[in-house]
């Protein structure tokens, strides 16, 4: 991963460093228990009704801090965590271990997936799609996905629907953590680029301050499908939720569901 000379721009890119502690205390209340047990049960209800065998060999693309690694692993499936943040990668083993469960973890850039033809089954849950510099790279994403997969094997990518994000468009807003702390987020969306700049500030109780920027390519289901393709990934189902209900324009979620091509 190359960085830049410009003084004027950062030294690593916003993926690098922004998933930290301060991450998971923004998003501490979004990502509760009922809620990683209805995506589990959506996501294996999915690759499930496409064949995805008992005691399959699962990697989590982007497992964060083992939300859904962990419980795949306790339910008896063979599971890979990969991650670019050591943050959450250390509470995801964490995790595993107070769990008493054995998970495989990797820390790797995702274009750059450590293991070839080796699982059953990929997910890539919870928005961690689209953020790379250009379409090229994301593409470069899949490309390793398939690398990664077995003949025949699944690849489960669930996001945002970029149709809610411009019907139900928020340019601020303001939320308040359990601590006091203050969190001001920003953002705007370029319809030429399709990418969703967000600034995102954590105003402390003492008064700290610190600020964190992203930007993400939110795709349109043509899009994205078209990628899977040109990655050998061919489309078997388009959703609007892991739930497997229909892709409509009310749909806050996008999922799809390929397999890599045996031929």
């Amino acid at each position: 991963m190359s960085t830049s000379t410009d003084p004027n721009m950062p030294a690593e890119p916003w993926y690098a460093t922004f998933f930290g502690e301060d991450y998971l205390r923004i998003h501490a209340a979004y990502l509760f228990p009922e809620r990683t047990q209805w995506e589990l049960e959506g996501m294996l209800s999915l690759v499930r009704v496409a064949g995805l065998p008992e005691a399959a060999t699962l990697l989590d693309l982007a497992c964060g801090q083992g939300r859904h690694a962990v419980p795949l692993a306790a339910l008896g499936y063979r599971v890979t965590g990969l991650d670019l943040s050591p943050v959450l990668l250390r509470r995801a083993r964490a995790a595993a271990r107070a769990s008493g469960v054995s998970v495989r973890w990797a820390r790797a850039d995702m274009r750059r997936i450590p293991f070839a033809s080796e699982f059953d089954a990929v997910i890539n849950i919870f928005n961690a799609f689209g953020y790379l510099e250009s379409e090229a790279e994301d593409l470069a994403v899949l490309r390793a996905v398939a690398g990664a997969l077995n003949p025949g094997g699944l690849f489960l990518l669930e996001t945002v629907s970029r149709d809610a994000i411009l019907r139900h468009f928020v340019p601020a807003a303001v939320d308040h953590l359990a601590d006091g702390t203050l969190v001001l987020q920003e953002q705007a969306f370029d319809l030429r680029t399709s990418r969703l700049a967000v600034a995102i500030t954590l105003i402390e109780p003492d008064g700290a301050r610190r600020t964190y920027s992203q930007s993400i390519r939110i795709y349109t289901p043509t899009e994205l499908c078209g990628l899977h393709e040109a990655a050998g990934l061919q489309v078997e189902g388009v959703y609007g939720g892991l739930d497997g209900s229909p892709l409509t324009l009310d749909s806050l979620r996008l999922v799809v569901l390929a397999r890599k091509r045996t031929d």
